[in-house]
């Protein structure tokens, strides 16, 4: 898969809701109500990130669930990739780019959303062909007023910020030209998730995807 191809996929996926979920899941019996509470509130594009031994059988289990689609987060290694793609995973996020780590996204045609903080950052990864990208950590990097600056320059790019971003200053960022979506981890709480309240995680999905409104 070409960059333009993968950034064509990202860039309309962001664009089916506000706020892609950031996951982090701790057991495998809660991957399947957890996707299905978030799609149901209206929230299809979800980040399940390799930060738990048991991220991959996550990705397996949501993979299954109709109306979503599920993608890896925290990719950093080659390697990162081909597990993810073997576990079932529609895209890939990170939180910055190599070039051994875009080589390997393209040979395993996983679309991808490259993280980058800078504006060369940015630049190198459109230059390769990445027009849609994550910006990460958003608010330790300046937050709304940086990537609102950045798009000056660079207006041919279109971000995901992630980091961060909260229920409060999501409608900030949301209303720049040059965000598509953003990434957030409050619409699954630990606690929720942990208590199994699918339907309260729901309501939050469904507030989430109202930002757009």
């Amino acid at each position: 898969m070409t960059p333009q191809e993968a950034s064509k996929f990202t860039s309309e996926l962001c664009r089916r809701a506000p706020v892609v979920p950031v996951l982090v899941v701790d057991d495998v019996a809660h991957a399947r109500p957890l996707a299905e509470a978030l799609i149901e509130g209206g929230l299809p594009a979800l980040e399940v990130t390799l930060r738990t031994p048991v991220a991959l059988d996550v990705i397996r289990e949501m993979a299954q669930v109709e109306g979503g689609v599920v993608g890896a987060g925290t990719l950093l290694t080659p390697q990162d990739v081909v597990n993810a793609v073997e576990a079932g995973a529609k895209f890939g996020v990170s939180p910055g780019s190599t070039d051994r780590l875009l080589d390997a996204y393209e040979a395993n045609d996983l679309p991808t959303l490259p993280g980058a903080a800078t504006s060369t950052e940015a630049m190198r990864l459109l230059e390769r062909g990445y027009s849609a990208q994550k910006f990460f950590p958003a608010e330790a990097n300046g937050g709304v007023p940086a990537l609102k600056a950045i798009g000056a320059p660079i207006p041919q790019v279109s971000f995901c910020p992630t980091g961060g971003v909260t229920p409060q200053n999501a409608p900030d960022y949301l209303a720049l030209s040059n965000t598509m979506c953003v990434g957030g981890s409050w619409v699954a709480p630990k606690k929720l998730v942990l208590a199994g309240d699918w339907k309260a995680i729901t309501e939050l999905a469904a507030e989430a995807a109202a930002l757009a409104s």
